[in-house]
């Protein structure tokens, strides 16, 4: 332990996304989105109290969850959206009803994730239309939350909506919430827990994105193998004690994503899954022009990529009978099947399982 913040530095660090210094560990996705909302709402108090310190009132209500120790805040997100299964992650989380029925949780505010028509290139007018639509419902939100007496302090967002159906963003669309966030001062939270480590052809999905600075909160854990948050320094408690967890997050996972990171570069293996994910894309492409009566929807991010079949009885049968094959994909949202391979899988895996996808599409 004498060398923990070392290691801190020498390896969360060392991969932290470009513009954010600081790092907590965390012991899951869930706990690290749950401790990234209390940075968001911290900023927005300490603000009200424009640096003084907390009065015998806050302190007192606070512990029986009363006002204004315990002040009614929220967090905006996304249909469609996943972002764990503890109370307030949950409140946030609007992708299937069996992660939250019959759990009571935070009425927060939720608006429209892009929706996009494929292929992209055919669809700019429409899907353009969709971002500002989209963006529109989370400033009026932003914008209104203080006068409905529930102010949102940040937003949470995923870079591809995962869990929900692999639903992707434009780079406009995030440059607009960031935009939106800036204007309002609320904390831009983006929820790399699935994206995070590589998959999509970096580091971070939201590197793709060209936005104006960095997000002030960028969750990660899964590839990562330990959880925990990147932020910004004005986010830095000014009190110890505020994040915390017992085992400051899983510290021998460290020596293992020392690693892992160290194999990434060495084998290049962000550059292996580019080179990958294109032969994906374009074979599920070719598969589609061939069975228009099953598959639509292509798209994706290295291999980060997924496909809709036309219903979600066929999704299902896709996936059964690839099992049977030997290949095990996943399915997620209503009908896609998602792909989710291990960075060192290589252009001839890419093939195999182009070819057995075609085997079953033949079935049908």
């Amino acid at each position: 332990g004498a060398d923990w913040a070392q290691k801190l530095r020498d390896v969360l660090l060392s991969a932290a996304p470009p513009g954010l210094d600081q790092v907590t560990t965390m012991m899951c996705g869930s706990c690290s989105n749950e401790n990234a909302f209390k940075l968001m709402h911290f900023k927005y108090m300490e603000k009200l109290r424009e640096g003084r310190s907390f009065t015998a009132e806050e302190m007192e209500s606070c512990m029986i969850n009363q006002t204004p120790g315990t002040p009614n805040l929220s967090v905006l997100s996304f249909h469609g959206g996943f972002h764990g299964r503890t109370a307030a992650s949950l409140a946030c989380t609007h992708s299937k009803y069996i992660h939250k029925i019959d759990v009571p949780l935070a009425a927060w505010p939720v608006t429209d994730f892009p929706r996009y028509k494929y292929p992209l290139e055919e669809h700019v007018r429409e899907n353009t239309e969709e971002d500002n639509r989209c963006l529109a419902q989370a400033e009026e939100a932003i914008a209104n939350s203080e006068k409905n007496g529930c102010p949102i302090t940040g937003v949470i967002v995923e870079p591809i909506q995962a869990e929900g159906g692999d639903h992707h963003g434009s780079n406009k669309w995030f440059q607009g919430l960031q935009q939106i966030c800036k204007k309002y001062d609320v904390v831009y939270l983006i929820d790399e827990v699935q994206t995070g480590g590589g998959p999509t052809g970096k580091m971070w999905c939201h590197e793709w994105f060209d936005l104006e600075e960095a997000p002030d909160i960028v969750t990660f854990s899964k590839k990562m193998l330990t959880g925990g948050l990147y932020h910004k320094a004005d986010l830095r408690p000014k009190q110890p004690w505020r994040i915390f967890n017992t085992w400051v997050g899983d510290p021998g996972k460290l020596i293992l994503l020392d690693a892992v990171l160290k194999t990434i570069k060495k084998e290049d293996l962000l550059g292996n899954t580019l080179a990958t994910g294109d032969i994906i894309i374009t074979g599920l492409r070719d598969l589609e022009s061939r069975f228009p009566q099953y598959l639509r929807n292509t798209r994706g991010r290295g291999t980060f990529c997924a496909i809709d079949c036309d219903t979600g009885a066929r999704r299902d049968d896709v996936l059964t009978k690839l099992r049977r094959l030997g290949v095990h994909a996943g399915g997620c949202g209503e009908a896609a099947i998602r792909l989710r391979p291990a960075l060192i899988f290589q252009p001839s895996h890419a093939n195999i399982f182009l070819q057995k996808l075609e085997d079953v599409l033949l079935d049908q």
